[in-house]
């Protein structure tokens, strides 16, 4: 699941875009899962989206 910074740069944009939407949906799931068996990936998947989004600028 993680991304590197070279994997990103080489995506283009829309690919990004997309990721960020499948990122978000993941990050839902993540916090339903996490408030019913207490383990989590939320802090993982959060940094994935605050990579894409630094890399976009």
């Amino acid at each position: 699941m993680k991304l590197k910074a070279s994997e990103i740069n080489k995506m283009t944009k829309d690919e990004k875009n997309k990721k960020m939407e499948e990122l978000k949906m993941e990050l839902l799931k993540a916090r339903v899962n996490a408030s019913k068996t207490g383990n989590s990936k939320v802090k993982e998947i959060k940094r994935l989206i605050a990579r894409i989004i630094t890399l976009n600028k």
